[in-house]
């Protein structure tokens, strides 16, 4: 089976009509940088970006730098930038080439070729998928900025980039997964700005986006899949389920591609949608995440199937998800929920419980106390949220309910274990101990005793009977 690269396209009749890119590779120039050359950004805004090329046209090609690793970058050169994405679900597998890749670099390696990139007034798009931990002013800043090292940071290759432009307007597009991600990444290089004695310029834009497709981890299964489908070899293939958004806040001074015709919506306001995504996606997820790991499940799939379940996370969305969110319009809590069920249900993205797990006194304030505080402001009772919340709390002690032990990953760690260690392994004990957090709880709800009382009566089931028999019983 020949490799997939322009070679496979053009000789005995190239791939499959339906698995061929919209786009030739090369033939489109770079409107856009990207940092970030991982799975997510591959298998979603640059499907959405090819897409909308191939709809309305432009020249938003995307140069796309990878921050550090050269593997996926040395891999897709021998592909002539050439990748695949494998949709998977319960009709089966689709495969599609994408060739919206317009240039390949390397941060780490040639600094100096991304900030003139960046410079570039040809370039009107800065977009980045590049995780939380690089939107932080590294301790060596100010030497990255005088040029007395080489600018390799996120905030160091835009501030060098941005003053080089002199003029020419940019937006800067945070695609990763933060709250209110465009304020907080002006905040970042304003600040950055000031370190190198200079005022960020009025027309670079940072707008917000809200992002949403699952993209887990390329295993051997999915690259055989993707070569099945595609009818080549692609050593670089990301797999992502069917369902794909893209909300962004549609403010952007040197023009955009034509997104909107490739599906995603462009508004005034991102924050309806990043509200609804937060209180009926990631707390959902998470829900499933506690409760199929006390209870053995692997996969959130699996989890989602416990008897019970489905009804108890339903019960959520309506009675109290949907009493604190606006949704945005056109959209209902309990319909994007429903939509949220089954995506969940898609077991071909193999999610695993302990995975979603993760990091959980980071998640948790965003994802359920927003929707537990606003209850609480009502005068509401917190039921079902305090059920998801005491699972976390269980999950935290480090057992399962077979007592087995489970892996507690969260920058907290030693904290919890340090709080645990001090109290009675009882209801009471463990959930006094987290409540004292002061990382997760603010002063409202570590002393609202109306959600003490919840907390500890579900521990209570949940320590009495697992996390199956009382979810089983709480959905009847």
């Amino acid at each position: 089976m020949a490799v997939i690269s322009r070679l496979a396209l053009s000789s005995l009749g190239g791939l499959p009509i339906a698995s061929r890119p919209l786009v030739q590779p090369g033939e489109v120039r770079p409107g856009i940088v990207h940092l970030g050359l991982g799975a997510f950004h591959r298998a979603h805004q640059a499907v959405y970006t090819e897409s909308a090329v191939a709809a309305s046209g432009g020249d938003w090609g995307i140069a796309g730098v990878a921050p550090r690793s050269r593997e996926i970058l040395d891999r897709l050169r021998e592909q002539d930038r050439l990748y695949s994405v494998l949709t998977a679900g319960p009709s089966g597998d689709r495969a599609r080439a994408v060739g919206i890749l317009s240039g390949l670099a390397h941060a780490a390696g040639d600094p100096y070729g991304v900030v003139a990139a960046i410079a570039d007034p040809g370039i009107r798009i800065v977009s980045l998928t590049v995780t939380e931990k690089a939107y932080r002013l590294p301790a060596d800043l100010l030497p990255q900025l005088t040029g007395d090292a080489p600018p390799v940071s996120v905030p160091a290759l835009l501030v060098r980039g941005i003053l080089g432009r002199r003029g020419a307007p940019l937006t800067v597009l945070c695609c990763d997964n933060l709250q209110g991600n465009g304020p907080r990444v002006r905040a970042l290089i304003a600040r950055a700005m000031e370190a190198a004695g200079a005022e960020l310029p009025d027309d670079v834009a940072f707008p917000s986006t809200m992002v949403d497709r699952i993209v887990p981890a390329t295993s051997a299964d999915h690259r055989r899949r993707a070569a099945a489908a595609l009818g080549a070899d692609d050593a670089v293939p990301v797999v992502a389920e069917p369902f794909s958004q893209w909300v962004i806040e549609d403010d952007f001074p040197g023009g955009r591609p034509d997104w909107a015709a490739a599906g995603a919506i462009l508004t005034g306001d991102v924050t309806p949608w990043e509200t609804l995504k937060l209180r009926a996606l990631n707390a959902v997820h998470s829900a499933l995440a506690y409760l199929g790991a006390l209870a053995g499940r692997e996969l959130i799939a699996d989890a989602l199937e416990m008897p019970g379940m489905t009804t108890v996370l339903q019960r959520f969305l309506a009675d109290e998800v949907a009493l604190t969110v606006t949704p945005p319009p056109g959209a209902t809590v309990t319909g994007y929920g429903a939509t949220v069920l089954t995506r969940f249900a898609n077991r071909e993205l193999g999610h695993r419980t302990l995975q979603v797990a993760m990091d959980g006194t980071q998640k948790l304030p965003h994802r359920l106390l927003g929707t537990i505080q606003d209850l609480r402001d009502r005068g509401g009772t917190p039921c079902w949220a305090g059920l998801f919340l005491a699972a976390w709390m269980r999950f935290a002690r480090g057992y399962a309910d077979s007592g087995t032990t489970i892996p507690l990953d969260d920058p907290s760690a030693s904290r919890i274990r340090e709080s645990l260690s001090a109290v009675p392994d009882t209801p009471n004990g463990v959930t006094s101990a987290l409540f004292a957090l002061t990382e997760v709880f603010p002063p409202s709800l570590a002393g609202d005793d109306v959600l003490r009382r919840e907390v500890v009566r579900w521990y209570a089931e949940l320590d009495r009977h697992g996390a199956e028999a009382t979810t089983r019983e709480a959905g009847r």
